[in-house]
């Protein structure tokens, strides 16, 4: 297992971020808030949100107008690394748009067999496929949803509700269920992906 985190310029994450054994790329204005508070090994951006060259210096600044974002590029880089668990901090927040590209980076990490976490003051919210593991979430609040397409349901376990055989765009039968047990599990056909979201405190 090789560890990344990504740092994206939305809302500032103001919890601890363990930064130990892990590549560090910082996009852009991320670098405002995330400066003195983890260790960065790379800048990465076109830094047009942020007035100054940021350290260590970028070793290349992209131009704005481009068909990636800044986001993705970070992304890229990490998964060309060989990063295969990646954990992105300031994903949320702020502009919407923008939430929902970086939700599309937990789908491009997950197709290229790479596990990618996106955590917020509010919520963990991560791609998953094949048998997904919810340990150790025992009374938390979680939401599945497909993604890539419709996802065909082979069982889950520890969970207060089942699901049913098939979740399907255009429906919210996946909201607010509850893990139940420390070993709670979904099972997905081969093939598809579902979007997890486990709520971060009582809600």
């Amino acid at each position: 297992m090789k560890r990344g985190i990504l740092l994206l310029n939305g809302e500032p994450y103001e919890g601890r971020i363990d930064d130990s054994d892990a590549l560090v790329v910082c996009c852009d204005g991320a670098y405002a808030w995330v400066h003195g508070k983890v260790r960065i090994d790379k800048n990465v951006g076109d830094f047009d949100s942020l007035p100054y060259i940021p350290t260590p210096a970028p070793e290349e600044i992209y131009p704005a107008e481009k068909d990636y974002t800044d986001g993705e590029i970070a992304m890229i880089k990490l998964l060309d690394a060989g990063v295969d668990q990646i954990e992105i901090y300031g994903g949320g927040g702020k502009r919407e748009d923008h939430f929902l590209g970086n939700i599309q980076l937990l789908y491009l990490a997950a197709k290229r067999g790479a596990r990618a976490e996106m955590i917020t003051a509010y919520s963990r919210i991560f791609v998953g496929f094949g048998r997904v593991n919810l340990d150790g979430n025992d009374g938390a609040t979680l939401s599945v949803f497909p993604f890539g397409g419709e996802a065909h349901i082979m069982g889950s376990a520890g969970l207060k509700y089942s699901y049913p055989p098939k979740l399907c765009y255009g429906q919210c039968i996946g909201v607010s269920n509850v893990a139940v047990s420390e070993s709670a599990h979904i099972e997905v056909a081969e093939g598809d992906f579902v979007l997890i979201i486990i709520n971060r405190g009582d809600v």
